[in-house]
């Protein structure tokens, strides 16, 4: 008898070279300026967005709030984006909808068939909750870096020749992780070999 895979299914193998989309944000994460709101400054946030802080909910799907979401990306193509995280690009959010966003535009994933947005959620006022996010987004007044000018050429370069030097030990290291671990998979009595081996030939 076969089993069904909603009663057992392996967890999928975790790989070295897994890790380097997080190591990726984490380079671009860690030069973000951060400015803590005041509480004012959050009130005000919500005033704009049409709820009070008995009232907070995803600002997407109107879902109990669970997280605060970047309105707009911070990180996009392995880069920052300019944005910062602060309140004024900042959304209270659900973590269905933080999830399914990700790092795109806001207006065009609410509209979207993605898996988990608000349309393919049959959200109800799915136009309101647009016109609210409109709204803020025009008041909010968000901050956006440009990199370059304020940073040297040198600078901002040495800090990405670090992310490559890294992904590259990265991808070494998975090369030989790969051959120990086909070893000892060969090295238990009837083993397979694991089918998500990277070994390189």
């Amino acid at each position: 008898m076969d089993l069904p895979k909603s009663v057992f299914s392996m967890p999928t193998p975790m790989t070295i070279k897994g890790r380097i989309s997080s190591v990726t944000n984490a380079f671009a994460s860690a030069i973000i300026p951060v400015i803590r709101p005041t509480d004012d400054e959050v009130h005000g946030a919500l005033q704009l967005l049409g709820m009070s802080v008995d009232s907070v909910s995803c600002a997407y799907c109107g879902d109990p709030h669970t997280e605060w979401d970047h309105l707009r990306p911070t990180i996009k193509d392995q880069r920052p984006t300019g944005y910062i995280s602060e309140i004024r690009n900042f959304v209270p959010a659900c973590g269905k909808c933080n999830q399914s966003k990700g790092n795109k535009n806001w207006r065009e994933w609410m509209l979207s068939d993605a898996p988990l947005s608000p349309k393919t959620r049959s959200v109800e006022d799915l136009c309101r909750k647009i016109a609210n996010l409109e709204k803020y987004e025009s008041q909010s007044g968000v901050t956006c870096i440009h990199f370059g000018a304020v940073l040297s050429a040198e600078i901002w370069g040495q800090h990405w020749k670090n992310w490559d030097a890294v992904v590259g030990e990265m991808k070494k290291a998975e090369m030989l992780a790969a051959k120990i671990g086909e070893k000892l998979q060969r090295s238990l009595p009837g083993a397979e070999a694991c089918p998500s081996s990277e070994t390189p030939s």
